[in-house]
């Protein structure tokens, strides 16, 4: 533990953020000689954003299991990217998001792959935090493929089988500009904009508590008006919109039909600025079930939880193939306490390896 502690302290004073290439690439090389020598290593990159994905040897297969781990955080003050201990706990930017448990799953496939019966990957990459599309995107864009894929995102060793999509529009209002002492000769762009808006809410109401429903946000709103004393003539909101898989009006729907029910919906125009699926796995595939029975050898119940934030599980989702999120534990996610259990770091490395080894994949060939 406190090898892996050193490593993990180095890895979190590396400010890994988006806007950062030269720090993507520092800390995927600090994972990848945490790995150490003796696998093969094949780097992709996407619009300045590296990534890899590490497997024993030989041609790169198609994995039976995938490790999925990344290597980004949100920007945070300087003091956040020292890594400190207290009370069981470590505290610094990218502890519970994720770095700590790419950096175990790091250590279980480096202390396990070469002994397993079927191919196993390690896939880190450096852009989950915008967006995912540079980095497992890209991978599974240029082929790379699993029968099942666990992401170590928080999860306090429960186990996420669904999380929500992702959906980011605009939507603008025209009207008719006029000045403000005669409002009746012009036609208030923002009012037209606030109806379009209340509609959208009327069919997506706010819950009162959490719930598993489609969300919107009306992030900000703006009009390029600049004089107090005249009537917009235009407007825009932009909305973020987190739906589940059972949302048939907007899941399993492209870009050019979301716009169009989203514009009937409204009444105005509307642009889609960024469409990602949800993500669910059944749980109760064999993957599944073995999974959970190893978090309950390790301690924990491995209970099953969906998450409201999207997630890169969804790309494999979109792809065909089972994905779960099950991470470590901690709190704090983006924010200035944020900080991971070290109590679950022990029990986390037991349950991956014990799934690894489960009897579910005795008689599978390496390679197969």
């Amino acid at each position: 533990m406190d090898d892996f502690l050193e490593v993990a302290g180095r890895l979190i004073a590396v400010p890994s953020t988006a806007d950062r290439p030269a720090e993507l690439e520092r800390a995927l090389e600090l994972v990848l000689a945490y790995v150490g020598p003796g696998f093969e290593v094949e780097r992709f990159s996407s619009r300045g954003k590296p990534s890899a994905l590490v497997w024993r040897t030989g041609p790169r297969p198609h994995f039976r299991v995938l490790l999925n781990g990344h290597l980004d955080v949100v920007p945070a003050p300087d003091e956040m990217f020292t890594a400190r201990i207290e009370h069981g706990r470590m505290y610094g930017r990218g502890t519970q998001d994720m770095k700590l448990a790419a950096l175990v799953m790091a250590g279980v496939f480096r202390d396990v792959a070469a002994d397993l019966p079927y191919p196993v990957g390690l896939q880190l990459v450096t852009d989950e935090e915008v967006g995912g599309y540079d980095g497992t995107a890209h991978q599974i864009e240029r082929g790379v493929s699993a029968d099942f894929v666990v992401i170590g995102e928080q999860s306090g060793l429960r186990i996420v089988t669904g999380s929500k999509g992702i959906l980011q529009v605009r939507l603008t209002a025209t009207g008719t500009a006029a000045h403000a002492a005669y409002p009746w000769l012009g036609r208030n762009a923002l009012l037209v904009l606030n109806e379009a808006i209340a509609r959208v809410l009327d069919r997506y109401p706010v819950p009162a508590a959490e719930a598993w429903t489609t969300t919107v946000t009306v992030a900000r709103i703006e009009t390029g008006n600049r004089a107090v004393n005249q009537v917009p003539a235009e407007a825009t909101a932009w909305l973020d919109i987190r739906f589940p898989p059972e949302d048939t009006a907007i899941n399993g729907r492209d870009a050019a039909q979301v716009r169009a029910y989203l514009c009937e919906l409204s009444g105005v125009e509307v642009v889609v600025d960024s469409l990602g699926p949800p993500h669910r796995a059944e749980p109760d595939t064999g993957f599944v079930r073995a999974l959970r029975a190893a978090a309950n050898e390790a301690g924990f119940s491995g209970a099953f939880l969906r998450k409201h934030g999207a997630a890169d599980g969804r790309f494999y989702y979109a792809a065909g193939t089972d994905a779960v999120i099950f991470g470590p534990g901690g709190d704090g996610q983006h924010g200035p306490g944020e900080y991971a259990d070290l109590s679950t770091v022990e029990p986390y490395r037991r349950a991956l390896t014990s799934f690894l080894r489960r009897k579910i994949f005795s008689g599978v060939q390496h390679g197969s």
